[in-house]
């Protein structure tokens, strides 16, 4: 358990928080390209508490600037967009993508006064799919930070599918659903299994590692894991550790990228990295790049498979809690530990939305499984005592940021009498070695000293 001090502490992200200010140190997904691809570009965003609007202008640029005009307060999200920039219909003050004031058509003739009229702005750039935004303190021409050599990044935009949906709940009780392999075994345990074969882009429906095992029955047969976490330059390594009666160990390695994404595999040959990004204290959108090691990514099937499971232009999921997540109590004696449907998304969302808006951790009785989410609340309260006291070096994930690679997120079966510490390192080496885009990184991606635990 937690004070509600502490607790306020490491939820809270709006302007002037703590927390807030360690999120505004890093690129945070604002807006998927599919969301510009209309006749228009333009659409709002409120992020970290702050509203704002993206446009992309006719020369293909983006801008994210204040969504309120600095003159009286109209929606910029109603502008004109053209002449290279967003024009208010209120009294056609004309803002570039910097924020600018370029013109103030109903002024005198000669005033300058447009030039000291400045919206807020924040530099955007965009990343097979999704367009990051960085809203953190920058000097005058200074640039941003750079991006990591993440797979998501570094793969072609073929091979990779991006998506986002809205959760009704603080960001942090969000992202630590991602960090917590026990409870797979639970909340995603089928009680039947399918055809792995027809599963394509749905996660825990492939076969365990190298097996004929269906990840469903591994994870529903073995629900104790031992559970080690390890420091790495990105923020995390989690790996989870499943005894097999047979004497091999299925071996799972996901990762918390601080400070709110993870990276987990979700098949043999694609991994999922997920931000989970604050709209205000109370609702956040779940952001995920599915990045493919094999064969081009069938984006087609996977926009329609999410589609069917949520509504635009606001991606909210179709089952909320208005609708009780669809749960029926038959299929939960039948077909899942649930009884929530298929998509293990709906059992993650009740999962962090059911706690409430933000959940009170003054009530909380944390346990063995819970030594990531630990670790992690650590961390991100290091991160902000490093910022009160002006250390910006000490934020995690924030060294030589381009050399950061992988993660590595991987299934792996360790055979009887063997190690498993070796085995994923070289299933990995092995998935890499025949992607057909250059997926090759150092012996340890990421590595930092730190003992696991």
């Amino acid at each position: 358990m937690m004070s509600r001090e502490k607790n306020d502490r490491i939820t809270r992200i709006g302007p002037g928080t703590e927390a807030g200010a360690v999120l505004r140190r890093y690129w945070q997904p604002a807006a998927l390209s599919d969301e510009l691809s209309g006749s228009r570009p333009v659409v709002p965003v409120t992020l970290l508490g702050e509203q704002l609007v993206l446009f992309r202008d006719e020369d293909g640029g983006l801008g994210l600037i204040g969504r309120h005009c600095p003159h009286r307060g109209a929606d910029l999200c109603y502008g004109r967009l053209e002449d290279n920039g967003l024009r208010c219909p209120f009294h056609g003050w004309h803002f570039d993508r910097a924020g600018q004031c370029v013109e103030q058509p109903g002024e005198p003739e000669g005033s300058r006064m447009h030039e000291n009229i400045k919206a807020v702005s924040y530099p955007v750039v965009e990343k097979n799919g999704i367009i990051f935004a960085y809203m953190g303190p920058l000097a005058e021409g200074a640039a941003p930070p750079a991006f990591p050599d993440y797979d998501c990044f570094r793969a072609p935009d073929s091979h990779v599918f991006a998506f986002k949906g809205l959760w009704e709940c603080n960001w942090l009780q969000a992202m630590e659903v991602g960090i917590d392999p026990a409870h797979a075994s639970f909340l995603h345990r089928f009680l039947q299994d399918e055809d792995p074969e027809e599963s394509y882009g749905k996660q825990f429906r492939d076969k365990a590692a190298n097996t004929n095992i269906p990840m469903t029955k591994l994870l529903r047969d073995y629900p104790r894991p031992e559970i080690l976490v390890e420091e790495a330059g990105h923020g995390m390594r989690i790996i989870s550790l499943r005894h097999l009666d047979d004497g091999r160990t299925h071996v799972r390695v996901t990762n918390q990228i601080f400070p709110e994404a993870i990276c987990i595999p979700m098949s043999r040959e694609m991994t999922i990295t997920q931000w989970h990004v604050p709209v205000d204290d109370e609702n956040c959108y779940w952001f995920s790049m599915f990045t493919s090691f094999g064969k081009p990514v069938d984006k087609e099937l996977m926009r329609e498979q999410r589609l069917k499971e949520h509504t635009l232009p606001d991606y909210a999921p179709v089952k909320n809690k208005r609708n009780n997540y669809g749960y029926n109590p038959q299929e939960q004696e039948n077909l899942t530990y649930t009884g929530m449907g298929l998509d293990i998304n709906v059992h993650d969302q009740w999962a962090v939305e059911s706690p409430g808006p933000i959940q009170d951790r003054t009530q909380e009785h944390l346990g063995k499984t819970d030594t990531a989410i630990i670790r992690y609340r650590r961390m991100l309260n290091a991160a902000m005592d490093a910022l009160a006291a002006g250390d910006e070096d000490g934020l995690p994930a924030s060294g030589n940021v381009a050399a950061m690679q992988g993660p590595v997120s991987i299934d792996a079966i360790a055979p009887a009498g063997t190690g498993w510490e070796a085995v994923w390192r070289e299933s990995d080496r092995e998935r890499r070695a025949a992607c057909s885009w250059n997926a090759q990184v150092g012996d340890d991606e990421t590595a930092m000293s730190g003992a696991a635990e």
